[in-house]
């Protein structure tokens, strides 16, 4: 009977310690994960995740998206966030989702290494993004293309509303994309409202497609599929780079230009994850891996190096970007709406 009520106890003790045991490594196994939307070209996207794994032994559940396209998936998963952390993609959606309260505020230890446009990113936040990256917007075309089709060389937003370029000019749909949207809150301050949305009508008649990445017209071009594509600048450099038959151009009226954002998804499941990955993207090691994945920009750590094939920003005419004011929640949500009831909609 002893012998009985022992090999009970023990058989309790045993399940008890298996239950204990199975908590303790789901508890690990949380503590060791992190889930990343990124915003960025998938390349970068990924060895961001792998050298973030590598060094701290975090897991990390990488999706990519555009800009706008995260934004609409943090905001709709609001109630249950499944993400942790949103790195990448222009400043826009990240300050609208900031003021939205779908984000976080929070100081990193490595705020002094930044450059003062990634800090304003910050404080304009009111401390729930910070600038990781600046780039400016303009446009490329084809070289053979434009040879080969008698098209001469353009240098202004306005040499695309050209004949010879019906069908010609792709760039993406400013609802997902926020390369496409720095494009209208670009040209509205450049030229005003009115004159601007009567400029986005006239190129609506040369789009051939409005894609839902801000990277993709300078994939179109370098492959021939179209004979100028909208996008920043070092998107299409990454292009060239790979010897494609392309010429970047900086617009002659001028042109605005992002500052690529991180933001902490308010809820995270990971937060001291999040934090740690914040603090470590921030770091100069960390932001040299964009040139090592053919991406461009301009770093936001004062000590990383500048990749040379990066647009040099001081030799482009770049307008003094209004980034509180279009990207707050209101003007973004007035813009869109416009430009999807008086430019998408129309007929060519």
């Amino acid at each position: 009977m002893k012998l009985k009520k022992t090999f009970a106890a023990a058989t309790m003790l045993a399940g008890t310690m298996t239950a204990l045991s199975f908590m303790s490594a789901g508890a690990a196994q949380a503590q060791g994960e992190l889930v990343m939307y990124c915003g960025v070209q998938e390349e970068w996207c990924r060895a961001m995740t792998t050298a973030f794994e590598r060094e701290t032994g975090i897991k990390v559940s990488m999706t990519r998206k555009s800009a706008g396209e995260v934004y609409a998936q943090v905001k709709a998963e609001a109630a249950n966030p499944r993400a942790d952390i949103w790195w990448g993609g222009t400043g826009d959606p990240h300050m609208q989702a900031a003021e939205e309260g779908l984000t976080v505020e929070y100081k990193s230890p490595k705020m002094s290494e930044l450059q003062d446009w990634a800090v304003r990113q910050w404080e304009q936040s009111k401390q729930r993004t910070v600038g990781i990256y600046s780039g400016a917007l303009g446009f490329g075309y084809n070289t053979d293309l434009a040879k080969s089709n008698n098209i001469a060389e353009p240098k202004c937003w306005a040499d695309l509303l050209k004949a010879e370029f019906k069908d010609e000019v792709q760039v993406a749909d400013p609802n997902s994309s926020g390369t496409a949207y720095t494009l209208l809150a670009t040209i509205v301050q450049i030229m005003g409202e009115d004159k601007g949305f009567e400029y986005l009508k006239a190129l609506h008649k040369n789009v051939n497609q409005y894609t839902k990445s801000g990277a993709a017209p300078a994939k179109a071009m370098a492959l021939g599929e179209t004979t100028a594509g909208i996008a920043f600048m070092h998107d299409i450099v990454t292009m060239v780079v790979d010897k494609a038959p392309v010429k970047v151009v900086a617009p002659c009226e001028g042109t605005g230009y992002e500052i690529g954002s991180m933001s902490i998804i308010k809820g995270a499941k990971n937060m001291d994850n999040a934090k740690k990955f914040y603090d470590w993207a921030l770091t100069a090691d960390a932001q040299k891996l964009g040139a090592d994945a053919k991406s461009y920009q301009v770093p936001s750590n004062k000590s990383t190096p500048i990749p040379p094939q990066s647009p040099k920003l001081s030799d482009i005419k770049l307008i003094n970007f209004d980034f509180a004011k279009y990207g707050s929640s209101a003007e973004r949500r007035r813009l869109l709406s416009k430009w999807d009831n008086e430019v998408k909609n129309l007929p060519k």
